[in-house]
């Protein structure tokens, strides 16, 4: 496929192969939010972890009981996406399609593909050094049927985005109904103590980030015993290393984490940047 100039214009969109910028107002991803997406990083024209993000994907539309776009299909459109700029980001979003008034998903539909390609992100603060990391008053809800899915209901994020504007703050780290550590609004946190490395279980409640995903496959080649657990503060306040990830900013060192008047000052960043020199191979 012929490589593109990099474009001028900020973002190019298709809705289902063909390039659009209406979306049909009885589609239930928006009257419901009854669907699912991937945000996904594109370097040199190609989308990293694309593997994972299709299985997570795919995945996520046999539990919503969705008819799965066709996965040849949906890699040569991503791949012409992705031709359209040399860096950026990638939104797909995949609904369960048209339907008539109510809650009930009708029969016979077919699935709806919407693909927005994007810029890159602005650098976050922790491109070169470490970030601060709030706790946010917004709490995430119970939902095991749901739990560790990306689907279209973003709420309780949007709601916790709200509640700062500190430029200084780069993320918060959200809690669930209980007080345990889950996640934060766009990433996954990774703790660090010696040679354990923990992340939350996602049994209950939060997003099973494909970066995630990568981390825990990788950290046994790091000589790290990676596990899921149940987290709250004082694992925080005990940990040699905390860390962030997501599929667009990769991974990313906290520096601080603040709760009130309350600070964690990890000290280390070693898997952090360990992981970054991995990643930077894909």
């Amino acid at each position: 496929m012929k490589r593109r100039a990099t474009p001028a214009s900020p973002e190019r969109v298709w809705i289902d192969g063909r390039r659009a910028s209406r979306l049909d107002v009885r589609d239930r991803g928006f009257q419901y939010g009854d669907g699912l997406f991937e945000t996904m990083r594109v370097q040199a024209h190609t989308v990293r972890l694309l593997d994972l993000h299709l299985a997570r994907l795919q995945s996520g539309c046999r539990r919503l009981g969705i008819d799965a776009p066709n996965d040849r299909t949906l890699r040569r459109e991503l791949a012409e996406a992705a031709s359209w700029r040399a860096d950026g980001v990638l939104k797909l979003i995949v609904t369960r399609g048209r339907g008539a008034r109510g809650y009930r998903p009708p029969t016979g539909v077919h699935a709806t593909r919407v693909m927005i390609a994007g810029a890159p992100p602005a650098a976050p603060p922790g491109t070169a050094a470490a970030v601060r990391l709030r706790v946010c008053r917004t709490r995430l809800g119970l939902n095991p049927g749901l739990a560790g899915l990306k689907t279209l209901n973003r709420l309780e994020s949007v709601c916790a985005r709200m509640e700062w504007r500190d430029p200084k703050i780069w993320e918060g780290l959200m809690l669930d109904a209980d007080g345990h550590v889950v996640c934060g609004t766009m990433t996954n946190v990774f703790v660090r103590r010696a040679r354990s490395l923990h992340t939350p279980l996602l049994d209950r409640c939060g997003v099973a980030g494909v970066m995630r995903r990568w981390v825990l496959s990788e950290a046994a080649g790091l000589r790290l015993r990676a596990r899921e657990v149940r987290m709250r503060w004082s694992d925080l306040a005990e940990a040699d290393e905390v860390f962030l990830t997501n599929a667009v900013a990769g991974v990313v060192p906290v520096a601080v984490v603040q709760s009130g008047a309350r600070r964690v000052r990890p000290p280390s960043s070693d898997a952090a940047e360990r992981l970054r020199a991995r990643l930077a191979l894909l």
